[in-house]
C-alpha cells in the first residue's frame, strides 16, 4: 500500500535543454538528416573540448563505440582483454563478438572500480588490452593502470560512459587511453535518447576509425574531396548516428555546465544529509578519493545485505520514490561463463556489492521538494 498520494519520483527523467527543440526542428527542416552533418560536427567539437580528446567520432551507442575499439585493436580470436566484472555487458560483448576472451577482474570495495592491484595476476601471454570503466564517474587509478599497461605493452581503453566531466588528478576522463567510449543514453548526464562516441587519443587510429564507422568505406575522405569516389576498403558497420540525434546532443552539450551544477547540488545533499542515517544503519555512501573529480552521474547506497537492499527499494516505492539496483556480475552470468574467464583471485567483492547496492533518483530537473522527499523517505527506513 502506498504511503502518499503524490506522483512517483522516477529514477531518471531526461532534461530538455533551451535550444533542443529548435535544433531538432532545424535538423529536420534541412531535409538532410543523415550523419556527419553540421550538428554532428558541432557536437563532436564540444565533446573534444570537454574531454580534451584528440578526436571525437559520434556513434549510435556506447556499445558500438566499444565494438569499434575491438576492431581497431586488431584483436584475434583467442586473444584476451582484461576488464571488470562489475560493469555493463556491452563491454564484454564488444570483444566476445570478435572471438576475444574477456578476463574478469574484481572491483575495489571503496570506489567499485576494477581493482588495479589484481590486474597483473590476470595477465597472460595472450593478453592484449586492459579496458577500465569509471564507475559513477569516479576515476580508476589511472596512473598505476597506465604504468602497468606500458610495462606489458598492453593497449588501454576507457569505458567513460559514466565519466563525462570527471577528472583524475586534473586530467579529464576519456583522455588517458588510446581510445575511450562515451554514452549518450537517456540515463546519462548528457543524452540524445540513444547515442555514443569514440574518443581517439592516438592520431594513428583516426583514419581507420572513420572507415570502420562508415561501413568499411572511405566515404568520409570522399566528402572531404580527398578521393574521387568511395569504396569498400575494410571491415566496418553502420556506426554513424543521424544528424537529428546530433542536434539534440549539441543542445545538451551546450547546457553541460547548467546540467552539471544541478546534478552536483542533488548529489551533495544526498551525501551530506544521509551521512548520519548511514552511520547509524551501517549503510556505506560513495567514496571519492583525493585527486578524483566526479561528474555526479549517480548516487548509490550500499546496504548491509541483499535482504535490506530489497526492503529499502520496496520501502521507497511505497513512498513514491523509484530506486533501483545496478550491475550483476558478468563473470558468473551465463554468457560470462561461456565466453570469458575469471582472474585468479575471483570476484568476491563484485558478488557482494552487486547484492547490496541501490541507486537513488538523480537528474537535473529534480526539485528541492523532490530531494527533500527522497531524503526523508530514506531516513524513515531502519536496517534490520
Amino acid at each position: 500500500m502506498k504511503v502518499t498520494d503524490r506522483e512517483t519520483i522516477p529514477f531518471n527523467r531526461t532534461h530538455i535543454s533551451p535550444n533542443e527543440l529548435d535544433y531538432l526542428a532545424e535538423a529536420v527542416c534541412r531535409r538532410s538528416t543523415c550523419g556527419d552533418g553540421p550538428f554532428t560536427r558541432q557536437a563532436s567539437e564540444l565533446l573534444e573540448k570537454i574531454t580534451q580528446a584528440g578526436r571525437a567520432l559520434l556513434t549510435t551507442s556506447c556499445t558500438h563505440a566499444l565494438e569499434m575499439s575491438a576492431i581497431l585493436l586488431a584483436l584475434q580470436a583467442g586473444d584476451e582483454v582484461i576488464m571488470p566484472s562489475f560493469t555493463f555487458m556491452s563491454m564484454a560483448n564488444a570483444y566476445a563478438l570478435r572471438g576475444v576472451v574477456p578476463v574478469f577482474v574484481d572491483c575495489r570495495p571503496d570506489t567499485l572500480n576494477m581493482d588495479e592491484r589484481l590486474i597483473e595476476a590476470a595477465i597472460t601471454d595472450r593478453t592484449r588490452a586492459v579496458v577500465v570503466m569509471h564507475y559513477a564517474g569516479v576515476a580508476c587509478e589511472m596512473e598505476a593502470i597506465g604504468e602497468l599497461c606500458e610495462r606489458y605493452g598492453l593497449a588501454l581503453v576507457e569505458d567513460n560512459a559514466h565519466g563525462l566531466g570527471g577528472a583524475y588528478r586534473g586530467r579529464p576522463l576519456g583522455s588517458f587511453g588510446s581510445m575511450a567510449t562515451q554514452s549518450f543514453h537517456a540515463t546519462k548526464n548528457v543524452q540524445c535518447g540513444e547515442g555514443g562516441a569514440l574518443l581517439l587519443n592516438d592520431a594513428d587510429l583516426v583514419a581507420r576509425a572513420e572507415i570502420i564507422r562508415e561501413k568499411g568505406t572511405d566515404r568520409s575522405r570522399f566528402f572531404r574531396r580527398q578521393v574521387d569516389k568511395y569504396r569498400w576498403v575494410d571491415i566496418g558497420s553502420s556506426y554513424l548516428p543521424s544528424d537529428v540525434l546530433a542536434a539534440q546532443l549539441t543542445a545538451q552539450l551546450e547546457s553541460f555546465g547548467t546540467i552539471q551544477a544541478r546534478r552536483h547540488a542533488v548529489w551533495r545533499r544526498y551525501h551530506d544529509e544521509l551521512a548520519d542515517w548511514g552511520a547509524v544503519n551501517g549503510v556505506a555512501q560513495p567514496t571519492v578519493p583525493d585527486g578524483c573529480a566526479h561528474p555526479a552521474h549517480l548516487y548509490y547506497l550500499l546496504l548491509p545485505d541483499l535482504v535490506n537492499r530489497q526492503e529499502l527499494i520496496a520501502h521507497l516505492s511505497k513512498r513514491d520514490v523509484q530506486a533501483v539496483f545496478h550491475y550483476q556480475p558478468l563473470h558468473s552470468a551465463p554468457a560470462g561463463v561461456r565466453y570469458g574467464r575469471v582472474a585468479p583471485e575471483g570476484c568476491p567483492v563484485t558478488e557482494e556489492v552487486a547484492d547490496r547496492l541501490v541507486r537513488l533518483p538523480l537528474f537535473a530537473d529534480l526539485t528541492e521538494a523532490d530531494v527533500d522527499h527522497v531524503i526523508n523517505a530514506v531516513q524513515t527506513y531502519e536496517v534490520n
